[in-house]
């Protein structure tokens, strides 16, 4: 006997595979296995009895045929031993190994092909139909495919952050459903009291209890939420990589057409032959000469239990072709090439769970037939809703309260602030430290404020660098009059949320970001009307002219900061409208003049044109205009000379001319009596003119990073002077008028060519040791009681 268990291999595939075979080659590989059974039977009864069975017939060659020899049979040798009929020639009775031969020669001479080969063609067709059957599990470019699905798909199954997901969704849908019957029976009853008012004897209706049992939501530790986490990147991956091609929808198609035409060419050559398994075989043979006999009458042995074997056999193939075109029909009658989860998503209430297509569809159609609770529970690693659940979750699990509490720090205003940066969500517990007042968030991408905001009622400040923000209404309602200050950075303009421009008490908004270069020129800002309260406008990009929408908020905004990263800006007539405007800066915006629609803003306090192109500010008789203006800042610029009309500015109190080209100073500076801090570091100046020593009120004076080789006297004048930076230049002496500075207690005098300082710094009497920034040696040599007084706290 040959063992069954020897085929197994061509039918074996891992028990992850049973999941993409469906109830059709289920059935298929019981046939399989029963037409093999049937083919094993007949091979070992060929190998092991005999095949047929030969005995000499007296009837002539000619009418040989096999009516005589089946009479022959019936007759047996009775008539033979009873002389009926004389034998002629050789003798009649041969020897064992004379029938032997004649057995064997009439087997292979007369015996058709079909009956002598019939079993071991059952087991060829069976082994090819098992190969046909199970091809796909084991061909490299469709197995690893089918492999990573199974994979993945147990994963999916067994993971708790399904049976967590869709506890909720099922949690969310019950409570709906209940909170809808609560309300129908409370109306109900309403109805019924009603109508039973004038009844006292009634029973009173009385609304139904409706308890709803909360589902039961499993809680995942740090490691199953990692492993979670893991399995949708491997689903996100996977879907991308088998979406490209049909590879095994194409491979199923053709090993079942396969199946099919085999079944035809099967069916079509065992009807024809069937009827020569006969078990009466005439035998003609030239043997004459050895045996005496040249016919014989045959008995094939096996006819009548082969025939049986070959009407079994026939009935499992024609099952197993019918199976075949139910398989035909349904991929060809369905779309098995494209998937919807259109009744997952009304089931779980996740509604961004995407249909697929190709070989992803064409499995997930084949796990719908094993059991379609598969399809449901791996929708949920489809879903970025379920995804970004639960990287909250590991949020939560990571940022605790008590961790975030560590973070808190006072900023630059003394507010408490929470800073979190490059995070992949925003954590749940942020919303438990009610007390913070400013929450910086960057680099947190998907970012959705939740009702909990609510808890932070003392939040004033928030900072979205870039982390795009998504706020409900009810959440919008909360900030609209409690924000004050937001600060908003992104790559465009235009991705700032709209819910920004509707809170109604925010009184500073910074904004950050680029206009797309097509939109650049104009320049269009969201509407700032609904801004009643604002106050401060910063706004760094590229804009070519400053945004119309400023003048929504012309009626109260007092500062305004336009940053254009070098950028021009060409047109600023809207400035003009600015009524109550008490500082501008306008840094970087490629300016090569002082704009006169500057001149207009009669209210203007500070004016800073950091970082343009200023090569020459003769306007600057204009800014007798703006009479509140008190500090005018033109450092970092290409401003070579200072015109005489700087003595129209007798209320400018701060005067920036730091980082210029400037080689000297007008001695009509010194009309600016007004002016208490001047800043001309970073030039190139190589005297001063004596009549800064006019400037009575001069409490600042930084002279730095100059080529000043000598001070007038006269400087010494200012004996309001409390800084004196004079650091890096080309001094070589000090004059002792310095003594005079009585208030001075910040002076520079590192870098220069001095030997000796005067004894006469002991004078100023607000000097300390931290205050005097001069060489160690220079230090050394003041007298020993000059050092002490300065070391004295």
């Amino acid at each position: 006997m040959i063992p069954v268990a020897e085929f197994k291999q061509f039918s074996e595939q891992q028990p992850a595979f049973k999941l993409l075979k469906p109830w059709w080659d289920v059935l298929a590989e019981y046939l399989t296995v029963a037409m093999l059974m049937i083919g094993v039977f007949g091979c070992t009864l060929q190998v092991t009895q005999d095949k047929i069975i030969c005995l000499p017939s007296h009837e002539p060659r000619e009418n040989l045929s096999e009516a005589p020899c089946r009479q022959l049979l019936l007759q047996g040798l009775s008539e033979q031993m009873e002389g009926l009929q004389e034998v002629s020639g050789l003798k009649n009775n041969l020897d064992l190994q004379q029938y032997s031969f004649i057995n064997q020669l009439c087997y292979e001479e007369a015996l058709h092909w079909y009956p002598k080969y019939f079993p071991y063609l059952v087991v060829i067709h069976t082994l090819i139909f098992m190969v046909c059957t199970s091809f796909w599990f084991k061909f490299p470019g469709t197995s690893s495919k089918i492999e990573h699905f199974t994979s993945i798909l147990g994963k999916c199954f067994d993971s708790p952050w399904t049976t967590r997901a869709l506890s909720e969704v099922s949690g969310e849908n019950r409570k709906g459903h209940s909170t809808g019957r609560a309300t129908a029976t409370m109306e109900a009853g309403a109805g019924l009291g009603k109508a039973g008012e004038g009844e006292k004897g009634k029973v009173a209706a009385e609304p139904e209890k409706v308890v709803s049992e909360p589902p039961v939501v499993t809680l995942l530790d740090k490691k199953e939420g990692e492993q979670a986490k893991a399995l949708f990147e491997k689903v996100r991956k996977f879907r991308v990589h088998v979406e490209e091609g049909d590879i095994l929808y194409t491979m199923y198609i053709r090993q079942m057409v396969l199946k099919v035409c085999k079944f035809f060419a099967i069916l079509v050559y065992n009807l024809i032959y069937v009827e020569k398994i006969s078990f009466v075989v005439t035998c003609t043979v030239e043997t004459s000469r050895f045996t005496g006999y040249a016919s014989f009458c045959c008995n094939h042995t096996k006819a009548h239990l082969f025939s049986k074997l070959a009407f079994c056999y026939i009935s499992f193939v024609c099952v197993y072709g019918i199976t075949c075109l139910y398989t035909l029909y349904w991929l060809f009658h369905r779309p098995l090439k494209e998937y919807s989860f259109r009744s997952v998503r009304e089931d779980t209430g996740m509604g961004d769970i995407p249909d697929v297509k190709n070989d992803f569809a064409f499995m997930l159609h084949l796990i719908d037939q094993y059991d379609p609770l598969y399809s449901k529970r791996f929708a949920v690693f489809l879903s970025e809703v379920s995804e970004s659940r639960l990287k909250q979750l590991n949020l939560n699990h990571e940022w605790t309260p008590e961790k975030l509490r560590q973070k808190l720090q006072r900023n630059a205003k003394g507010q408490l602030e929470l800073a979190l940066c490059m995070l992949p969500g925003l954590p749940d517990t942020v919303f438990e430290l009610s007390e913070v007042e400013a929450l910086r968030l960057e680099a947190i991408g998907d970012i959705t404020f939740p009702p909990a905001l609510s808890q932070l009622v003392h939040l004033q400040e928030l900072s979205l660098l870039h982390s795009p923000a998504r706020l409900p209404f009810s959440s919008q309602i909360f900030l609209r009059d409690r924000l004050k200050v937001i600060r908003i950075k992104c790559e465009e303009l235009r991705e700032v949320p709209l819910w920004v421009f509707g809170l109604r008490g925010l009184e500073e908004l910074h904004l950050e970001g680029l206009f797309p270069p097509e939109l650049a020129r104009a320049a269009t800002l969201e509407s700032l009307r609904e801004l009643k309260q604002l106050k401060v406008l910063s706004l760094r990009s590229n804009a070519g002219k400053v945004p119309a929408s400023v003048t929504d908020v012309a009626s109260h905004l007092q500062r305004l900061s336009l940053h254009n990263d070098g950028a021009r800006l060409l047109a600023l007539n809207s400035l003009k409208k600015l009524a109550v405007l008490r500082e501008l800066e306008l840094v970087a915006c490629g300016l090569e003049r002082i704009p006169h629609a500057v001149f207009s803003l009669g209210a203007l306090q500070e004016l800073d044109l950091k970082d343009n192109h200023l090569r020459s500010i003769e306007e600057i008789l204009s800014f007798q205009h703006c009479r509140k203006l008190v500090t005018l800042r033109l450092w970092h610029n290409q401003i070579a000379y200072v015109p005489e009309h700087v003595r129209k500015l007798r209320v400018l109190e701060q005067l920036y001319l730091s980082h210029n080209k400037l080689e000297a100073l007008p001695t009509q500076l010194g009309m600016c009596s007004g002016l208490r801090l001047l800043d001309v570091s970073h030039n190139g100046l190589r005297s001063l003119p004596p009549e800064l020593g006019l400037l009575q009120n001069l409490q600042h004076l930084a002279l730095s990073y100059n080529a000043l080789e000598a001070l007038p006297d006269e400087i010494f004048f200012c004996c309001k002077l409390r800084t004196l930076l004079l650091g890096y230049n080309h001094l070589s002496h000090l004059s002792p008028q310095v003594g005079a500075l009585r208030a001075l207690s910040r002076l520079e005098l590192k870098g220069n060519r001095l030997e000796a300082l005067p004894e006469e710094l002991g004078n100023c009497g607000g000097l300390k040791k931290v205050g005097l920034l001069v060489e160690d040696t220079l230090y050394e040599g003041l007298p020993a009681e000059i050092r002490e007084k300065m070391e004295e706290e």
